[in-house]
Order: C-alpha cells, then structure tokens, then sequence
C-alpha cells in the first residue's frame, strides 16, 4: 500500500546530448557535426575533421504537468518543478587514418516532478527524482572511404527518489509518509554503422542497449503515528529492478545546397522490456508487503526531422521539429509519468568567434498533447498536459 506506483516513461528519456543536434530536431544518427557523435553514432567518429574535438553543453529544463480530475468534479491541481541540468561532455580523436577514440559523459535518462503534499494525487506521488549518467568510451574504426563501424561501453550511475503520503494519521490529521531513495550502476553498450555513397548523402543506423539498474538494499522511510510503527518500520530497505529501455536508430542527412544540409532520425524504442515494478522490502508486516505494480509499457518511436543553414563563415543557424508517441497505455497512466503525444520545435546556432571554437546555442519547445487516462489499479484518473521549455548552450573546439 506504501509503494503502489512508481515508473519511466517516454517524458524521462533525454535526448539533449549536443546543443547541434538538439537546433535540429535532435538528429544525429546519420548527420555528422562533432564529437558528440559518441553518443549519436560512434561509426561516424573516423569521419570528423581534425585530430581531436571536444565538446561540452548544458540544457536546463523547465517544465510543467497540469491535472483536472474527472467530471463532475472540479478539482486541479499542477506541479512545482525544479529546474533540471542534464548536461553532457564530449572527447574524439585519431589514433590513425582507420582507428578513432571517443569518449562520453552524459545524462540520457532523467526528470523531476514535484507535486503539492495535500494534491489529490498524493497516495500515488508527492514528488519524484530520476537521474542518470552514462560513461561511454567508444572506439571507431574505417571499414573503408564509405563505411565506418563504432562500439562503446556503458557504465551507468543510476539515482531516484521519491516521496508520497501514506493513507495513515495521526490525531491531529498529520498524513503518514514513504520516502524511498536509492543508487546503483550498470552496465550497457552502444554500436553504430556510418555509410556514405557520396560526398552529399549520409547515413546511419545504431542500436543502444537497455541498462537494467538493479538496485539493491535502497533506504525505505516511513513516517507514521507511533501506534504504527510496527506495521511500517520506521528505517527499512527495498530491492527494485528498473530498465532503461535501449533503442534501434534510423538516420539519415543530404547536402541540398552548398550551404543547406537537411536530415532526419527515426528512432524505435523498447519500453516495453519494463512491464512491472517489484519492490522486495527487507521487512515485511501485514500492512507492508511486498508489492508487485504492472506497468505495461508499449514500444514506441519518434520521428525527427532538421537542418542547418550556413550563413557566413562565423555563423550556421539551425531548425528541426519531432514527433514522440506515448509509451504508457490509458489505464496504467500514473502522475509520476507525464507522457503524451509529445511534439517538440527546435532552433538553434553556431557562432565562431575564431577558427577552431564554436559556440552552440539550442532552443527546444515541447507540448504534450492533452491526455485523458486512468491509473487503474488505483482508480484513480483525469486530465493531464505537460509542457517544458529547454535553452541550452555548449561549446566545441577543434585541435
């Protein structure tokens, strides 16, 4: 009863992993532009230009969910976000004409929802707190002028916690309360292939494990009347097993013009490798046992789609746009889980004050379409909508 829901969803999968590739659409498995490409397509490294490129950004996220209960009732309710960080750090370079070194950190998984402690919603979610971040050293290799092949390792750190009250009080109305928290690290890899028929036209495709974070031996709080601390321990641990989900990409990117290049990605996701949440409390009582909450995810995919424009030597400015479909289905929709149809728009640009620095600027805009859905094991429901507004900058150097 303490811990009856608790979920990813498409609205914490992060895909601000180079302020480039976020100006336009968030593309990147078959358009080129820096060493980002790491996380992007690791075949394509052997193609940048120079011997070494760094790269480094960061994308603070503002969003919002706003929830209307089921007619007739009046009742709404929004979230009180923090500002999220995910931010990324970028390194590739030559060993040879055939053998290139990348190396990446970066947060590919993530997101804060806070909701008020009295909202009608609280016995399934106060607030919540995702964050991962990968470690990806990579290796590319030429498999001749036309076909470059990648592969890197992923070492994940993994950290949630979560709050929610506890349909329990004390005499002077005090709500009981549960507060899990918890870290792990897993292991994951991404591979990618880089072909290019022709000077104007690239292409690529890449496949990107899930990570299963098993977390072990988590701390699980409660805080209840005194009369109950039997029936709910008062310092307890938990055991959960939480995937993040892998991948398979689909790009690719054409130079129209001598100054305008255009591409797109498709991306195909496994969400539905988490199909339950398990929770495995070290100490169980007749009112905490342990607790077994289908999820049911579905796979889904995202279509994205941009381009840059160069107008001058110092200055590229960029365009995209994407379409995300939902992952979670209508009856297994908890508030821990804004997701949508998710429509994102996206600027940006380039500005080279001298040769080899690039300065990135990103804009990102998304809208989730409004949503009714039911959580069902809870019998709980309603309207919701969700949007975030994400800036971002970065800079790049070439040696």
């Amino acid at each position: 009863m303490a811990i009856s829901s608790f979920a990813f969803a498409g609205s914490f999968q992060v895909g601000l992993q180079g302020q480039k590739q976020t100006g336009m659409g968030l593309i990147g498995t078959g358009f080129t532009v820096g060493p980002s490409s790491v996380f992007f397509n690791p075949g394509s490294l052997v193609f940048l230009e120079g011997n070494l490129q760094l790269s480094a950004g960061i994308s603070p996220i503002f969003s919002s969910v706003a929830f209307r209960k089921e007619a007739p009732s009046v009742y709404h309710a929004a979230t009180d976000n923090p500002m999220g960080t995910p931010f990324s750090l970028y390194a590739a370079g030559k060993l040879n004409d055939k053998l290139s070194l990348g190396l990446g950190v970066y947060t590919p998984f993530g997101s804060s929802t806070v909701w008020e402690d009295d909202w009608a919603g609280r016995y399934l979610i106060q607030n919540i707190s995702l964050m991962s971040v990968y470690v990806q050293p990579s290796l590319s290799y030429k498999i001749s002028d036309k076909w470059g092949f990648g592969v890197g390792l992923v070492y994940a750190y993994g950290k949630v916690e979560l709050e929610k009250a506890i349909p329990v009080s004390g005499q002077d109305g005090t709500e009981g309360q549960a507060s899990l928290e918890g870290s792990t690290t897993a292991l994951g890899f991404n591979a990618g292939l880089s072909f290019r028929p022709s000077e104007k036209l690239e292409l690529g495709l890449t496949y990107r494990s899930t990570v299963t974070m098993e977390m072990e031996e988590g701390d699980a709080k409660f805080t209840v009347p005194a009369s109950l601390e039997g029936n709910f321990p008062p310092e307890n641990t938990f055991n959960a097993s939480l995937p993040l989900p892998g991948s398979v990409n689909l790009g690719a990117s054409y130079q129209i013009t001598e100054k305008f290049r255009a591409g797109f990605d498709f991306h195909y996701v496994f969400w539905s490798e988490y199909d339950s949440l398990n929770l495995d409390f070290t100490q169980n009582t007749p009112a905490l046992d342990d607790s077994r909450n289908p999820r049911l995810l579905k796979d889904n995919f995202i279509i994205r789609v941009g381009g840059e424009y160069t107008l001058s030597d110092k200055l590229i400015v960029r365009a995209g746009a994407y379409y995300d479909s939902p992952a979670v289905e209508d009856d297994y929709y908890s508030p821990e889980t804004p997701d949508a149809i998710k429509i994102g728009l996206t600027t940006g640009l380039t500005y080279r004050p001298m040769e080899k620095l690039d300065v990135d600027l990103s804009f990102l805009y998304v809208l989730g379409v409004e949503r009714d859905v039911t959580y069902a094991p809870a019998d709980f429901g309603g309207t919701y909508k969700y949007n975030a507004v994400i800036p971002g900058i970065g800079f790049s150097y070439r040696f």
